[in-house]
């Protein structure tokens, strides 16, 4: 017995069979932070003064390894119960057309001959790509990620038994990025699922897939965060708050799932951040489950919007001082063309504090507590506007599937010319009625931006050629000479409040001296 470890004399037996384990078995940190937490329940009585001449425990040495032991088997036990529902999918489609190289033959192919023949220049090469799913009803359903599947002309699915299945698509909602297949079979082996509101940070995660082909790998971590939104934006709306894990996660763990100590799978891994960084990011599997059994019943996924880009007050300190009196809320920062908010009282620059009386402090919040309502519910925003609270009741739509923007062309000035407005870098001109049906303009009054220079403080707050400034600080403009008045008048220190009208959307943009 070497001499450190007799130095460790009255150990538990706990203590020494974790010792024994960070020493010779290369196990995580967590493991082992695990067994000296544990270790506590396991002190016999307060042992003496440490002796370099007394032995360990023999019986308190067995009692840490069994410990140990447990351990062990629970996490091969997750395994064995989740595996055999756990499936590859691989999928094919045809790639463009490329031109070859001979470094193609000579580094990929090898030279051409009898048992080689050299492919023919410019002709499609199948693209071949694996993911995972797992299968949530004996007679075959199964979900994965849309991103695992998309636009694919073939999938075959295997299992962990070794039966190969051909799969068709079922349904897709691309905005959670959930998809279910199917496959023609009987009492075929489920997942286990669990409850994702229950999801506690620090319990062990692990994930189960196919990372860079290698399938069926197993790895494991913690349940490092909830809630975690915005990875994702799909038209400017983050739907999915995801569970973020450090269990290894890489390409090929799409569409796997995610598990707990007891084999329930409490999420689907979908979204990686950098390779090995340990930041991976898993849909809940409540909404997965509710998504997956609409897809399933062959209904269309229908989601409510207001039709408002907003920010959490505070997120932009530039603009912060522009809100005295507004503690907590969320900021309108646009209102898009012919959305459900632009046939209500809503205005950019508003900040809303509640919906139908209950308080909202962030852009999440306020974005999930619309996805509660149903399509066509009449919904009462309190906003905070210019110093006073009012009511703004507005009707919920249906989400589209895509929010379509028209791209800002070169406005091609006309009579009167163009001015230059100062150091703000930008170039307007009056809005004529000739102007405005000419390039589809919903706006009736104010000046149309017709240059932005590049680096300029108008620039940096994304001001667009097309844009139609109606307001300045919430006074009117009705031509240029109106707005330069208005600018002249307002601080620039403090930040001046465009209103703007881009081809119907309501947004607005605030030009700050020194930005």
């Amino acid at each position: 017995m070497d001499s450190e470890w007799r130095t460790r004399i009255g150990l538990t037996g706990l203590n020494v069979a974790c010792w024994v384990l960070s020493k010779f078995q290369p196990m995580r940190l967590s493991i082992f932070a695990l067994c000296l937490a544990l270790s506590t329940s396991f002190a016999a009585q307060p042992e003496a003064v440490p002796s370099s001449t007394v032995p360990v425990n023999p019986s308190a040495a067995e009692a840490g390894k069994d410990v140990v032991h447990q351990l062990n088997n629970a996490f091969a036990k997750v395994f064995d119960t989740v595996a055999p529902g756990v499936v590859i999918i691989e999928t094919s489609k045809k790639s463009e057309i490329s031109e070859s190289s001979p470094l193609d033959d000579l580094f990929f192919q090898g030279p051409p001959d009898e048992n080689n023949p050299r492919r023919n220049p410019g002709t499609p090469r199948p693209v071949q790509t694996e993911g995972s799913g797992f299968i949530v009803r004996p007679d075959g359903y199964i979900l994965t990620n849309v991103h695992v599947i998309e636009d694919a002309d073939k999938i075959d699915v295997k299992l962990r038994d070794g039966r190969e299945f051909p799969a068709r698509v079922v349904g897709a909602d691309e905005k959670t990025d959930i998809a279910v297949i199917k496959i023609d079979g009987k009492d075929l082996p489920v997942v286990p699922l669990g409850d994702s509101d229950a999801v506690r940070v620090g319990q062990f995660a692990f994930a189960i897939g196919a990372p860079y082909k290698l399938d069926y790998t197993f790895t494991y971590g913690v349940i490092s965060g909830k809630g975690r939104s915005k990875l994702l934006q799909t038209g400017g709306y983050s739907i999915s708050d995801y569970l973020q894990t450090d269990a290894s996660i890489n390409p090929g763990n799409s569409g796997g799932p995610l598990c707990d100590i007891d084999g329930k799978v409490i999420g689907m891994n979908t979204l990686i951040n950098g390779m090995n960084r340990g930041l991976g990011f898993a849909i809940p599997i409540n909404m997965a489950k509710d998504i997956g059994s609409e897809l399933i019943a062959g209904r269309k996924i229908v989601r409510p919007w207001l039709g408002i880009r907003i920010e959490t007050l505070g997120d932009d300190p530039t603009i912060r001082d522009l809100f005295k009196g507004a503690d907590k809320g969320v900021v309108v920062r646009t209102i898009e063309a012919d959305a459900p908010a632009s046939r209500s009282n809503l205005r950019p620059f508003d900040v809303i504090t509640q919906i139908d009386g209950a308080p909202v402090t962030s852009d999440s919040q306020l974005q999930h507590e619309i996805l509660r309502k149903k399509v066509g519910q009449s919904v009462e925003l309190t906003v905070w506007r210019k110093g006073q609270p009012i009511k703004v009741p507005v009707k919920t739509g249906e989400l589209p599937d895509e929010i379509t923007r028209a791209s800002n062309r070169p406005v091609q000035p006309s009579e009167p010319k163009p001015q230059d407005v100062g150091k703000f870098g930008l170039q307007v001109q009056e809005l004529t009625k000739d102007v405005a049906e000419r390039l589809h303009l919903s706006a009736q009054q104010g000046v149309i931006v017709t240059d932005v220079e590049d680096n300029s403080i108008a620039a940096a707050q994304d001001i667009q050629r097309e844009d139609v400034i109606t307001e300045v600080d919430g006074k009117p403009v009705t031509n240029v000479q109106s707005f330069r008045d208005a600018l002249n008048k307002a601080d620039p220190k403090r930040g001046v409040l465009l209103y703007l009208d881009r081809k119907g959307s309501k947004t607005f943009a605030v030009l700050k001296a020194g930005d």
